[in-house]
């Protein structure tokens, strides 16, 4: 998990592929354009798009790709939206259900590699689409792309995300002769700041929309990437926590609040109520094992805190919460998560004009940089409480969030829903539309300990398309291995370790005394704010 985990933070979600290798990633037989589905889907590339509103867009390549073992018959379609924003999108040969998506992507993006997320909606019969978000990279490694060049920014903050979806369902309408019937989104991480910004500065884009994890203050976020690579390391630049040290206090963790959902299963029902000092656990005498150093249970309070500037003031993302230790201590001896993400974002994108690459976290002054991000914040932050235009439109959206996250705070987004049912009139006002989902033992967009695979766009598309909200949804739990039910197989649920039910915030799951702990029928609802 931890492994998985370093290469899917912030903006985040990432997939083990290099940047144009999605294709490579798949087993694909290209058919020869000598059938009528093929002729069709070639026909494609000799589509003129060039006078899409806002999105002008030039087809690049179509190719009809045979059926396999996990994915049926479709059309694959790359292409470009001036100036820069590349698109890949699978459009079923077959079955379409007159549905479109667009997929979120992660990291830096860079990258239409997030397309193997496509893999199941696929096969539901989805034409589903992904963007690069206007340049050429490698999700989280770097942001050269970004030195003084505005546009490109700009793209990565909000346009490509807009354009693609203009671009998408004019391609679908291309290749079909009409347009969708219903349009979705779905994005974690930073497809989940995705998601927002569409539903805040693009209401009309989509019927419905899945936000997951959400980067709300992607600098915010950023800047805790930074503090945390300063309390991962001794002054030496030694890391502080081994696998040994991070499993005790993770252990340590779940000893402490494993109850608090009514039942010992490794799972903390809300993390906010689990009261843990890691200064109890500190070595006493000449102990070495079984507790922490004096330095380790220091870093931990950091983690757990939120860092403060001179006056007072909250600088970066709100505090993670006990039971995200594997996730967010397993970055320690991770150079990505040290060093290059949050140093790249402040040489080439936090500060107009960007310092560029001599410039070192070490120069960064809490008090005075952190309002230099003005800027940056306000093409960024998906923080907009004032959903109106979105819910007149008719627009449905579910949010999630592992309550085990190691990158965007849980907290962050229980504040923003908050915020919402405030600004929108009430809870009644604001659940009709839009609905939280927190995750118990779930790390960032997958993988953990919890019951964290739910096929939320399952339930989004029946909230949609048949007014059925989702009151509550079955999450389920299989190994280990955080991708294999998501991407090459469709979930098969009499294959659970164990199920749990996940409730609207601010419900959540908690065992009735009786029954199998591992069976989602054995919990009910209780109100978590009571």
């Amino acid at each position: 998990m931890g492994q998985f985990f370093a290469f899917a933070m912030i903006c985040l979600a990432s997939l083990a592929l290099n940047p144009g290798d999605a294709r490579a990633a798949h087993d694909m037989s290209v058919q020869k354009a000598t059938t009528p589905l093929g002729i069709k889907c070639e026909g494609l590339k000799d589509t003129d798009l060039s006078q899409v509103p806002d999105a002008p867009t030039h087809i690049l390549s179509a190719k009809l790709i045979d059926a396999s073992s996990n994915k049926p018959q479709y059309c694959e379609v790359a292409g470009n939206i001036a100036p820069q924003v590349g698109i890949l999108m699978w459009l079923p040969a077959e079955h379409w259900n007159g549905k479109f998506l667009e997929i979120g992507c992660g990291g830096f993006c860079g990258t239409t590699a997030f397309i193997v997320l496509c893999e199941d909606p696929l096969r539901k019969g989805y034409a589903c689409i992904t963007t690069d978000m206007g340049h050429k990279g490698q999700e989280g490694e770097g942001a050269e792309w970004a030195y003084n060049n505005p546009q490109a920014v700009i793209d990565f903050a909000y346009r490509s995300t807009h354009v693609t979806a203009l671009a998408g369902k004019a391609i679908v309408n291309a290749y079909y002769g009409r347009k969708p019937d219903r349009s979705y989104f779905h994005g974690c991480s930073c497809g989940g700041r995705q998601a927002m910004v569409e539903a805040e500065r693009f209401p009309w884009d989509f019927d419905g929309i899945i936000a997951g994890a959400p980067g709300i203050s992607y600098p915010d976020i950023v800047l805790n990437f930074a503090f945390r690579s300063q309390y991962l390391y001794s002054a030496s630049g030694k890391a502080l926590f081994d696998a040994k040290g991070i499993e005790f206090l993770s252990n340590a963790v779940i000893a402490k609040c494993d109850m608090n959902d009514g039942v010992k299963d490794g799972l903390i029902g809300d993390a906010r109520q689990c009261k843990f000092n890691p200064r109890d656990y500190v070595c006493k005498s000449n102990a070495t094992t079984g507790c922490l150093t004096s330095e380790q249970a220091e870093a931990a309070v950091a983690f757990y805190s939120e860092r403060k500037s001179a006056s007072g003031d909250r600088v970066g993302d709100r505090a993670h919460l006990p039971g995200s230790e594997v996730s967010l201590l397993g970055m320690a001896d991770n150079p990505l998560m040290k060093k290059t993400f949050f140093e790249e974002f402040f040489k080439y994108m936090a500060f107009v004009p960007n310092p560029g690459p001599t410039w070192k976290f070490a120069d960064f002054d809490v008090n005075s940089d952190y309002k230099r991000m003005g800027l940056i914040q306000s093409l960024m932050q998906a923080d907009n409480p004032d959903l109106r235009a979105f819910k007149a439109a008719g627009g449905k959206m579910i949010f999630y969030h592992g309550w085990s996250d190691g990158g965007p705070s849980p907290l962050t987004t229980i504040d923003y829903y908050q915020t919402v049912e405030k600004t929108m009139g009430g809870r009644a006002n604001t659940q009709d539309f839009l609905r939280l989902f927190m995750v118990p033992g779930a790390d960032h967009c997958f993988g953990g300990v919890g019951a964290w695979s739910v096929d939320y766009l399952e339930h989004l598309d029946k909230w949609v398309d048949q007014g059925k909200a989702p009151d509550v949804m079955i999450g389920a739990f299989f190994s280990d291995n955080p991708m294999d039910p998501m991407f090459s197989q469709p979930l098969d649920m009499t294959k659970a370790k164990f199920t749990r039910p996940v409730y609207p915030f601010p419900l959540r799951a908690q065992y009735k005394g009786s029954g199998d702990p591992n069976s989602a029928s054995s919990f009910k609802a209780v109100d978590s704010e009571k």
